[in-house]
């Protein structure tokens, strides 16, 4: 079992940047662009100055990957225990006032997740899980869904900031594999939402560390199944997943391997 000051960190540093969160929405913000269409707002800087600023002190042998300052490139690179963290997933939601955002930080000792904490602070959900400890939503146990079948399945995806035909080609045969498709916008919300049994199954590419490291252990410690869209064993680096309830999983691995037979570029 992991330093139960690791889990009580991750905790403290998501419920303070959603306090930062919820504080910008009230006073506003300034938000600038990294690209086209991805946006940064302030609100995720201050959100990820706190959390390096609270490691630095407690754990100053630790790595820290996070989206905005710096990128893999950490102080203690080959430092055991890596920090990885997402101060605000969700931004254009964020920014454009939907209240579909969260902050999402885990721990990897060894390069494994260990510690996982995400917390919307719109609803006041704070998912957690430690491993072989079992998967929380404010303090309660939380268990995937029991849905049998893909057609009776409510899944959900995510897109990338450039536009791929092949994706929406893909979410439109999900459609009809499954009783509805869902994008909210934030992967994070996305896994810990399969974890708490809203969704029966997630899949996206383009994804990053920071978007899935916790949400993806919340999803296998409620008892969920997570590989890679190719049936790989999942890896967070790798920036392509399927996360499901477990009993619709191959299922979506086999549409999608369909879906590349015969489209070999998606």
């Amino acid at each position: 079992m992991p330093d139960p000051r690791f889990l009580a960190t991750a905790v403290e540093i998501v419920l303070r940047a959603g306090e930062i969160q919820r504080a910008g929405q009230h006073e506003g913000f300034r938000v600038t662009k990294k690209g086209v269409r991805d946006l940064v707002t302030e609100v995720d800087l201050e959100c990820e100055r706190m959390c390096r600023a609270v490691i630095a002190e407690r754990f100053p042998d630790h790595d820290i990957l996070a989206e905005e300052l710096g990128g893999a490139a950490g102080a203690q690179p080959d430092a055991r225990c890596r920090w990885v963290f997402d101060p605000l997933d969700g931004t254009t939601n964020y920014a454009h006032g939907l209240p579909i955002f969260c902050a999402s930080l885990a721990l990897q000792i060894d390069g494994r997740t260990e510690v996982g904490a995400v917390y919307d602070p719109s609803r006041r959900e704070l998912f957690t899980a430690e491993r072989s400890e079992g998967a929380y939503l404010n303090g309660r146990e939380i268990t995937v869904s029991g849905t049998p079948e893909p057609i009776d399945a409510l899944l959900v995806t995510g897109f990338p900031y450039f536009f791929e035909p092949e994706l929406v080609d893909l979410f439109a045969v999900f459609l009809q594999h499954s009783r509805a498709v869902r994008r909210l916008g934030s992967a994070a919300l996305d896994l810990c939402y399969v974890a708490a049994g809203r969704f029966d199954g997630f899949w996206e590419r383009h994804l990053k560390p920071w978007d899935v490291a916790a949400g993806a252990l919340i999803v296998e410690e409620a008892g969920g199944r997570i590989t890679g869209m190719d049936g790989s064993g999942f890896d967070a680096a790798t920036g392509h997943l399927v996360a499901s309830n477990g009993r619709v999983h191959q299922a979506m691995l086999d549409v999608i391997r369909e879906f590349r037979v015969r489209f070999p570029s998606a």
